[in-house]
């Protein structure tokens, strides 16, 4: 019989990323019908920099004074109305419309965090029962790019932002009838230093975290094109439903984590997160390859890549960072990995990636996508290689581990 715990928790994490998933891939496509193309990747930059802002607010707020459910019910009733508002904010400034979405991103990033601090106060067998919970915020993902663009047919128009905030107020209802979850540092004292995770960095004193960590950060300036511009893309060579196809991406995300267990017992951590290094570079060769003849097959093949390039690398370096630090660390070293790379490199990397894509679009509007995908591939393609020579960590992750049964789960995934 299904713990009912776990179907209510599941529910709660399909609504999660059901209120991602139902702009986020068709903002680009959406911006640039409205010649809002130049900043795309301002666009892109808010949530990296809502990621950064977000475990202040948790660890300062709400792990101290609120129960974990009320505090996710009010940040999502507050980011559904930043989202009715979206459209009209479109209509006036393009700023105006980029601020909107950050004061949405600032709702919605520490409830990632939430989420994940529901689940794991509310099961009995993590290493069983939170993979189940998690892979419904993969489904949810998924339903909402189909909801979008082969349903509604909503790639371009408002009715996404409307869908997101019925779906973001659905979610804060139904918040309040989770199981009541008190806030887990409540009479601790939180520090500055914990909460950036800096004492993480004595960890650093080995050359092959040091590596992985910068190895981390650099990677994650190439792969921030994919999320801002990948469906803008596919709409370019004959997709008419991108967040249709998008989707599919996730779909393989699904399986390679089903696969992830039998992959690491043979590859080690070292060779898991090289390969998911090497499909984005294969990635954004296929992208730049389709450019000249729209040569759709190679496109979907490297969306189809996604379950290569999250699971192997993102997944990967979560459960390498666990296995790295103690308990006592772990809380701080997993949110210390988000702040790298979640942060800081996909935010420096939005901008990055929108300076490129500027430089090599004419005053006429027409982009060079072939460029514009050659430059991310060779930036991923250097950092493969560097890392491949100087990562020379042995360490091997455990079966529980391959089965995600660390304390602390990836708390954002820019993946998607």
């Amino acid at each position: 019989m299904l713990n009912p715990k776990v179907i209510s928790l599941s529910v709660m994490m399909f609504l999660q990323f059901f209120v991602w998933g139902s702009w986020y891939v068709s903002l680009g496509p959406y911006m640039s019908e409205r010649e809002m193309f130049d900043m795309i990747s301002w666009a892109y930059t808010v949530g990296p920099i809502a990621a950064i802002i977000s475990p202040f607010f948790l660890g300062f707020i709400a792990d101290r004074y609120f129960a974990s459910e009320r505090v996710l019910g009010a940040l999502h009733f507050l980011g559904a109305i930043a989202m009715f508002i979206a459209p009209m904010a479109a209509e006036i400034d393009s700023v105006l419309f980029v601020f909107v979405l950050f004061i949405h991103m600032l709702c919605y990033m520490p409830t990632l965090g939430l989420t994940n601090t529901l689940a794991f106060s509310n099961i009995d067998d993590q290493e069983k029962q939170f993979p189940i919970i998690r892979v419904f915020g993969t489904i949810g993902w998924i339903i909402a790019g189909i909801t979008v663009g082969t349903i509604l047919h909503a790639n371009t128009t408002d009715t996404q932002f409307y869908l997101t905030g019925i779906a973001g107020i659905a979610l804060a209802l139904y918040s309040f009838a989770l199981p009541h979850t008190p806030p887990p540092s409540a009479g601790k004292t939180v520090t500055f230093r914990e909460i950036i995770g800096a004492d993480t960095l004595a960890l650093m004193k080995e050359r092959s975290f040091t590596v992985f960590i910068i190895g981390s950060f650099l990677i994650c300036i190439p792969l921030s094109a994919y999320y801002a511009f990948a469906s803008t893309f596919a709409g370019k060579v004959g997709f008419e439903d991108m967040t249709t196809v998008m989707a599919a991406g996730q779909g393989s995300e699904i399986l390679f984590m089903l696969l992830m267990p039998l992959f690491f017992r043979r590859l080690g951590v070292k060779w898991m997160l090289f390969a998911g290094m090497a499909a984005w570079v294969l990635r954004y060769g296929l992208f730049s390859g389709a450019d000249a003849d729209n040569v759709k097959w190679m496109v979907f093949l490297g969306i189809l890549l996604h379950g290569i390039c999250y699971d192997f690398f993102f997944v990967t370096g979560f459960i390498y960072t666990d296995k790295k630090c103690g308990p006592e660390l772990r809380g701080q070293a997993q949110g210390f990995l988000v702040f790298v790379t979640q942060g800081l490199g996909l935010g420096i990397g939005a901008q990055v990636m929108g300076a490129i894509a500027g430089y090599y679009t004419a005053e006429d509007g027409a982009k060079d996508w072939q460029m514009i995908w050659l430059m991310p591939c060779i930036m991923a393609g250097v950092v493969m290689i560097l890392f491949g020579l100087l990562f020379n960590d042995k360490v091997e992750a455990t079966e529980d581990e391959t089965g995600y049964g660390t304390d602390e789960a990836p708390v954002s995934e820019p993946s998607h």
